[in-house]
């Protein structure tokens, strides 16, 4: 039983290590697997290769900040979607469910539209998200009956859809010659403007997110229970439910507000990993970061590299998760029961 979850684990490990060191290979200024090791010996070994101050710079002030971002993003929306299908016991459920990615983006028009320097833009999208997804909780713990769970996914749609038509009044009053055009940009999502201070910001309240969702890994799988046989199994399901909202929203709010929305990752991971170690939210937690990792940094430098222009992270998700999710759905049923 053991030997499968450890080859996905290291199936993934190796995926992650080899399309990290192509991310740093390729590009307009390509490199050699000689100058990436001689760079990494001359930092962290202090050795003293040497290296062209153009292939350094690329490495370190562009390519690296961008290839952080990817892996932090990656790893955060599939950590998300893990939590969020596990406690909403749906198989459907992304980590905008809530309504944190229409919150986010919302921050971050608004901050574009007041013509807003990056950071406070960021800070828009990061505290619309938290925002959005308490306003979320409030109402359907307000309104809700017999059914918590559902009454949280219709309260998340029902203001989604809301913060969808305040964002689409904004770019209808912005300007199409300046602000339109970069409201659509971020809207779309992009990594390519990450600095290191923008990891800065997102790398704490990632892991503040990370730390809950790991130290509460065993009870997880009590949320696939009915909220009766969880309560005699003597777990609080309501505490855990919130507590795994906020950590799944921290993780969520900070991979957007440095990103923008680059959909499909929380949705097509966590089923990938699924369908590789089973439901089980322990083994299923660290394969799903791994794999939402890979994927968008392979997504990410497919992106930069396969036109002229860039395109947009967001578009190549939708593209490539598609047919994939289908794929899934229609082989790996059995991975929920």
């Amino acid at each position: 039983m053991m030997r499968r979850p450890l080859a996905a684990y290291a199936i993934a490990a190796g995926a992650l290590l080899a399309l990290t060191l192509l991310a740093f290979a390729v590009g307009r200024f390509p490199l050699s697997l000689g100058e990436l090791f001689a760079l990494a010996a001359n930092k962290l070994f202090g050795a003293d290769y040497h290296i062209a101050p153009t292939a350094e710079s690329v490495l370190l002030q562009v390519r690296g900040p961008r290839i952080l971002a990817a892996l932090l993003v990656g790893a955060a929306l599939a950590a998300a979607g893990t939590a969020y299908q596990g406690m909403f016991r749906n198989p459907l459920v992304s980590p905008d469910i809530l309504g944190v990615s229409a919150g986010a983006a919302l921050g971050a028009v608004l901050g574009i539209f007041l013509q807003q320097g990056a950071l406070v833009i960021q800070l828009s999208a990061f505290a619309g998200g938290l925002g959005a997804v308490g306003a979320v909780y409030a109402v359907g713990a307000s309104v809700r009956r017999h059914d918590p769970i559902l009454s949280l996914i219709l309260a998340g749609i029902v203001l989604g859809t809301l913060l969808g038509a305040f964002i689409a009044l904004i770019k209808y009053l912005a300007d199409p010659y300046n602000q339109l055009p970069a409201i659509t940009y971020w809207l779309l999502g992009s990594l390519a403007a990450v600095s290191p201070a923008d990891l800065a910001l997102a790398v704490p309240f990632a892991l503040a997110g990370l730390v809950p969702l790991f130290l509460l890994r065993w009870r997880m799988n009590l949320l696939s229970l009915a909220d009766d046989e969880a309560r005699a199994l003597g777990v609080s399901v309501g505490r855990l439910r919130l507590a795994v909202v906020c950590a799944a929203t921290l993780m969520t709010a900070a991979a957007v507000a440095i990103s923008g929305i680059i959909g499909w990752v929380g949705l097509l991971i966590p089923h990938a990993a699924r369908m590789l170690v089973g439901p089980e939210f322990s083994r299923l937690l660290p394969l799903s970061m791994a794999l939402g990792a890979a994927f968008l940094l392979a997504v990410d430098t497919l992106a930069r590299t396969i036109a002229p222009i860039e395109v947009a992270p967001g578009v190549l998700t939708a593209l490539i998760g598609t047919p994939f999710f289908l794929w899934l759905f229609a082989t790996a049923r059995r991975a929920w029961q």
